[in-house]
């Protein structure tokens, strides 16, 4: 931990501070204009979207496709997930953090001739409700739900009470006639990503979407065990992505779980892996 997070969770924080956006456009072939917002945060890294991007989503998303970002933040992922899916396809994003959300929800508009991303201001959880999520600093830049990770090991000190959904209820009730369609679901929830998996276990069950989620560097060794079970027993192959956004990398397994490292997975149901193998 950082000195200056050991202060913060003493106590020794600043105010919350808020930070807007800047429009920022890009052409990308077959595609045409491309508009996003980039958010000014001074934390916030600057977003890349471009041909190569988008390509790389459709390699598992195809047009009319239905695909679910969890944990959006400004529409980074959300918005090549759109632009694979096209205007007959859709994503559903999900974003519980106010200072972030009106990025989201701007790129978002900025695209709705080409892409069809409906945002929702929440959390997936285990029930509808509210949770409390930490992050990093006063502009709340990144964060997540540090679930049995403590407050002196991940080092987020500045906490902010957000909604959740039942990510599983509220697609069977709102989003039914899209189901037969979803074939991805980003996570990145800084150590959540498992507890939200479990959350939707029926959903995956039926529907077997391609899976790319986060294993946070703060997480130990019996959770990302737990992750990649749980996957492996569910059908799914799992990769290390070793490049953005979807490079996929070695299978991973007990040995290459690599405590304290963060990556990213690729999880392909097994008839996915099968199609790509051939």
């Amino acid at each position: 931990m950082k000195p200056k997070n050991l202060f913060q969770l003493m106590g020794f924080k600043g105010k919350p501070k808020h930070f807007s956006y800047e429009i920022m456009e890009c052409s990308i072939k077959n595609i045409g204009p491309v508009k996003y917002a980039q958010w000014l945060h001074p934390n916030a890294v600057d977003q890349i979207i471009n041909a190569d991007l988008v390509d790389a989503y459709g390699e598992y998303i195809k047009e009319g496709d239905f695909c679910i970002d969890i944990g959006a933040h400004c529409g980074d992922t959300s918005l090549p997930m759109g632009l694979a899916a096209g205007k007959t396809g859709s994503v559903l994003a999900l974003e519980p953090n106010p200072y972030v959300y009106p990025v989201l929800e701007k790129t978002a508009r900025s695209n709705s001739d080409i892409a069809n991303i409906k945002t929702v201001m929440a959390a997936a959880g285990l029930e509808e409700g509210f949770m409390v999520f930490e992050y990093s600093d006063s502009g709340f830049c990144n964060g997540g739900r540090h679930e049995n990770i403590s407050a002196l090991r991940h080092g987020h000190a500045f906490n902010q009470t957000v909604f959740a959904i039942n990510l599983e209820q509220e697609l069977k009730s709102d989003y039914a006639a899209l189901l037969p369609k979803l074939s991805f679901i980003k996570i990145d929830s800084e150590g959540y990503d498992l507890y939200i998996l479990r959350s939707i276990e029926g959903i995956l069950k039926e529907y077997h979407p391609v899976i790319k989620a986060e294993v946070f560097k703060k997480t130990d060794y019996n959770y990302r065990n737990q992750l990649l079970s749980f996957l492996l027993e569910r059908g799914y192959s799992v990769f290390k992505i070793t490049g953005e956004p979807l490079t996929k990398g070695e299978p991973l397994t007990q040995k290459n779980i690599d405590v304290g490292t963060h990556y990213d997975i690729l999880a392909l149901p097994d008839t996915c892996s099968m199609k790509i193998a051939s």
